[in-house]
This record gives structure tokens, C-alpha cells and sequence, in this order.
């Protein structure tokens, strides 16, 4: 199957302010990133916080600016030429945002910020544009007495069902969802999830799902790539992931994630030291400092990502012999 959007070469810089000494610093926050995702398929994109998953999916719609590499939509290249000339591929590139009440516009009532993208990409009468928000509203789950609201009038999941009936209005092919769940109550997260399941079965969408919490992207995603201080360092298919790591670092992370039943699973692996700092990144393989399995070979040389069988990448020096296989 072809791929839907490949990204290749992926690299982003930010300058930060100057030393006491002078001169700028370079954070690298997006490190030679590639990875396709294909058609009808829910990609996650997880890691710890800082490891540069948002600033990868806003680089992809060019909500920022890349240094380098190719970000290929139907063979298109989305990184070059003028940004106005996207603004008929923004009707199949959209985004829902992690934080649902800033990424409204306080001042518009939420059937405004709905019926914004149609305003904008199709050509509806007044009449049909109130007729299709009130079908988007309620396609996500909401009142149609809550079109005149405004957003502080919403609870946190209702803000969020909002910026998803406000990316799914132009019937786009691709939603990047932001962490989507990460700011709301568990029990709405479910709802949330569970919506953007129907919605992806109804209108054939492909996502690319950015997260921290691997419980809920083994609930949702098909493929899942894992990122560590600007760089993919596992993709894998989610059930060979979560069956049988290659990587180190995806091994710690799915130690991390919290089990219900006290003492039901023993000899976990905790990570420890912190994250290193992307202005003063280690040599050789990012993970060494933290990794109980690192070799002088970690220490001097940069691992690349390479398909171990089955879909299945991983840059680790060691991913051929180490079994990280976990109990069913």
C-alpha cells in the first residue's frame, strides 16, 4: 500500500536566547525524523515530554518551519513553495489540538469556530452552512442549544468535541491529534477516544495520534513510533510493540505504565537520571546515559534505524540479541 504522507529528513532548530558569554544556542528539537503513514491507519507517536512529538506533528502541516527534509502528501511536498499555496491541502490536513479551551477563540460562539473552516473552503449559503454545523455538532456528541455559546461555557471534554467537529468540517483525510486527552478527567478521555474511533470507522480518516500515555494509544493506534530526544528510535506494528520491544527505552516505558492490581507485575525497569538536554545531546546513542544495557559501542557510535523483520524498526546496536519480551 502506498503510503498517504511520508516524511523524510524531518529537522527543526530553535535559537534560543544568547549565553552570558554570547552567541545563540541551539536546541534540536526534531533530529533527521522519517516515518510514512499509510491510508486508513492510526499512527502514534509517543515519549516522554520534550522529546519533540508536537513540534514534529506542527512541522508536518507547516504550522512551523522546518530546516530540512521532505514532508510528502500524495507526492507532494509540503515544505516547499509559498505557505498560501497549502491552503487547498488544508482541507485534508487538519489538526485537533492538546489544549481544548486555548485553541478556541474566546470571543466566537462555538457554532462560529465550527462553521470558521466551511466559511473559508466551501462555498455554502447561510442556510447551509447553520444546517452542516448543526449535523457536525451532532456528529461529536453536542447540543445544538449550544451553538450560541461561547467557549468558558463548556466543561474541558465539550471544548474538545468543539476542536473535533471544527477539524472534521472540511472532510479531511488527515487529523493530527496533539495528546487530545491528556488535559481531561479520565472518565471523558474514554469518550473522547471512543469518539474519535467512530468517527475515523464513519468518515475513513487516518490519524496520526501524538501521546505520552501508551495504555491509551495500545487502545487506539495501528502502528505505533517511539521518540527520544528529537529521534525515532522504535516502529513497530502495536501488538508486536507491546509484545516484544526491541528498544531499550520503549521497554521502560511500558514498565512505566500503571497496572490496577497492586503487585501484579514485579521486576519492572525503572528509568533513571532525567532526559539529557537537547542543547548538550550525548554522543553516540541518546538513550546510553539511561540504558542498563549500553555497550562502549552505545557510548561512540549512533545507532540507525533499521528494520529488524516484520515492519519492525529500531535503532539500537544491541536489538538483535537482547529478548525484551513481556508476558501476555
Amino acid at each position: 500500500m502506498k503510503p498517504l504522507m511520508q516524511v523524510r529528513n524531518l529537522s527543526k532548530t530553535f535559537l534560543l536566547a544568547a549565553n552570558p558569554g554570547g552567541g545563540k544556542r541551539r536546541l534540536l528539537a526534531v533530529d533527521d525524523v522519517s516515518f510514512d503513514i499509510f491510508p486508513g491507519e492510526t499512527l502514534g507517536l509517543v515519549g516522554e515530554s520534550g522529546c519533540g512529538k508536537s513540534t514534529t506533528g506542527k512541522l508536518l502541516l507547516r504550522l512551523l518551519d522546518a530546516d530540512s527534509g521532505e514532508v510528502l502528501y500524495r507526492d507532494q511536498n509540503l515544505l516547499t513553495g509559498a505557505a498560501a499555496k497549502l491552503r487547498p491541502l488544508r482541507k485534508q490536513l487538519q489538526m485537533i489540538f492538546q489544549d481544548p479551551f486555548s485553541s478556541l477563540n474566546p470571543r466566537m460562539t462555538a457554532g462560529a469556530i465550527v462553521a470558521e473552516p466551511l466559511q473559508i473552503h466551501a462555498n455554502l449559503s447561510a442556510s447551509e452552512l447553520r444546517k452542516e454545523t448543526e449535523r457536525l455538532f451532532a456528529t461529536v456528541g453536542l447540543d445544538l442549544s449550544h451553538l450560541d455559546r461561547y467557549p468558558h461555557e463548556f466543561s474541558g471534554g465539550q471544548r474538545q468535541r468543539i476542536g473535533i467537529a471544527r477539524a472534521l468540517a472540511v472532510r479531511p483525510e488527515l487529523i493530527i491529534a496533539d495528546e487530545p486527552v491528556s488535559a481531561l478527567d479520565v472518565s471523558i478521555q474514554a469518550q473522547i477516544l471512543n469518539l474519535l474511533q467512530d468517527i475515523q470507522r464513519d468518515f475513513g480518516l487516518t490519524y496520526l495520534f501524538i501521546a505520552h500515555d501508551l495504555a491509551v494509544v495500545e487502545h487506539l493506534c495501528t502502528r505505533v513510533a517511539v521518540m527520544y530526544l528529537g529521534r525515532l528510535v522504535e516502529i513497530a506494528p502495536a501488538t508486536a510493540l507491546y509484545r516484544r520491544p526491541r528498544h531499550p527505552y520503549t521497554e521502560a516505558l511500558l514498565d512505566a505504565v500503571p497496572v490496577p492490581i497492586p503487585g501484579a507485575r514485579s521486576g519492572r525497569r525503572l528509568l533513571q537520571g532525567e532526559v539529557p538536554s537537547p542543547l548538550d545531546p550525548p554522543s553516540g546513542c541518546p538513550f546510553h546515559p539511561r540504558c542498563t544495557y549500553a555497550i562502549d559501542l552505545c557510548r561512540d557510535q549512533r545507532p540507525a534505524l533499521l528494520d529488524q523483520g516484520a515492519g519492525h524498526l529500531c535503532a539500537c546496536h544491541r536489538a538483535g540479541e537482547l529478548d525484551l519480551s513481556r508476558p501476555l
